[in-house]
């Protein structure tokens, strides 16, 4: 983020350091993100509001915040944490500047960020085999390596969630059913559409489906829903577009290597022949079809390649794709000097008590949702495998010493 932009997101009358917030809309006294300074914007509009009421795209760190509800909630819910987290450091330290304080607050959302997504995530994503071999243990940071994010990557392997996108997106109430005054929404319906989040619920009843609620299960012969190949909206196109089309052009615009470059480039057997397609794709009918379009296993876009694998054990990932984020994630981790369990970066106490912290915690503090899996990644049965907000376990930002 440039510091034109965070300066943008910024509160910068507050003395506690905290983020920009909606001053026109709340959440049952939650915050929500402010809205873009561009006005009018191309953010879809209730067809049943007044004229006059225009609900605009929010505003965060990242442009395309309002693409959909979930995601909108996420930025949602780290604003209302970084602002949690802020009026407390400031609490403890009332001699703190306002500077200070939002530092301090920024430093530790971004470690939260780090500990969610390596220890909760990343391994439920490439399995434990993947993650010992391309990751491993901390062993400090490696000022040798390099922690751009490449351009493989960003382009192919991490995109292999759009396989994961439920068509459906569901809202639910405190017990967690179907709630009659919030129907469920077809994917398309909620594209570039923050008033759905403000006039419809807010935050809690978004997030109660999708903890309740598993993501799409990726299967070989249907990769992504219609919702997605046929009815994409984004704000720069007039039409309707298909993301699967757009990922195998951007691979190309790219110029990314094919399939089998990076089968190679990961140790992992080249694949010659229809025959050899079939060791890795057990559904021959996918195999066929891209033998047909493609004649010889080395054209292959890679995306749709590392897309159609069979999973690893544990894992939501073929061998190729989980070589590609086992690595990239290595590299973000060893090479970062910020990274949260780098000397110096925290002490060992505050280190202690930011590992007590997870997703389903920063949910309990930002939401009225009270109850939650142990791990928000995790799907469970309501309420069974759910737990109140009060056993779910958090950081204390003050021991017998202040620890931040």
């Amino acid at each position: 983020i440039t510091p034109a932009t965070e300066n943008k997101l910024r509160n910068l009358t507050s003395k506690e350091g905290l983020l920009r917030v909606n001053v026109k809309y709340y959440d049952n006294h939650r915050e929500y993100l402010p809205f873009t300074d561009r006005i009018p914007s191309p953010c879809a509009q209730d067809s049943n509001s007044s004229e006059g009421e225009r609900i605009e795209c929010f505003m965060a760190g990242d442009s395309r915040s309002s693409e959909v509800t979930s995601l909108a909630a996420m930025h949602t819910l780290w604003l209302r944490e970084h602002n949690r987290l802020a009026r407390a450091l400031k609490n403890i330290n009332g001699h703190w500047s306002a500077e200070t304080v939002y530092q301090e607050a920024r430093k530790i959302v971004g470690a939260l960020h780090q500990i969610i997504t390596l220890r909760d995530y990343i391994p439920k994503i490439i399995g434990p085999d993947a993650f010992n071999l391309y990751i491993g243990l901390y062993t400090g940071y490696d000022p040798t390596m390099n922690p751009t994010v490449s351009n493989i990557f960003s382009t192919a392997a991490f995109r292999f969630g759009h396989a994961t996108i439920q068509p459906i997106v569901r809202r639910l109430n405190a017990q967690y059913l179907d709630d009659p005054e919030l129907p469920n929404l077809h994917l398309h319906e909620v594209f570039f559409s923050p008033w759905r989040l403000i006039k419809e619920g807010g935050l809690d009843p978004l997030l109660r489906g999708l903890l309740a609620h598993s993501a799409k299960l990726q299967v070989q012969d249907q990769l992504l829903n219609e919702e997605l190949t046929e009815k994409l909206f984004v704000l720069s196109n007039n039409g309707s577009l298909d993301l699967a089309s757009l990922n195998l052009q951007r691979g190309r615009d790219h110029g990314l290597p094919g399939y089998n470059d990076w089968r190679e480039f990961c140790g992992l057997p080249k694949l010659e022949t229809h025959t050899d397609l079939n060791t890795i794709i057990t559904n021959h009918n996918v195999t066929e079809k891209i033998m047909e379009l493609y004649h010889n296993p080395s054209n292959i876009d890679v995306w749709l390649g590392g897309l159609v694998e069979d999973f690893l054990p544990g894992a939501r990932t073929g061998p190729l794709f989980a070589c590609i984020i086992g690595k990239q994630m290595k590299a973000l981790r060893d090479g970062d000097r910020f990274w949260w369990e780098n000397d110096n970066v925290f002490t060992e106490a505050q280190k202690h008590e930011l590992k007590k912290h997870s997703l389903s915690r920063v949910i309990c503090d930002n939401t009225g949702i009270s109850e939650v899996p142990a791990d928000a990644f995790q799907l469970g049965k309501f309420p069974q495998d759910f737990k109140h907000c009060d056993n779910i376990p958090g950081m204390n930002l003050e021991g017998k010493v202040v620890i931040f």
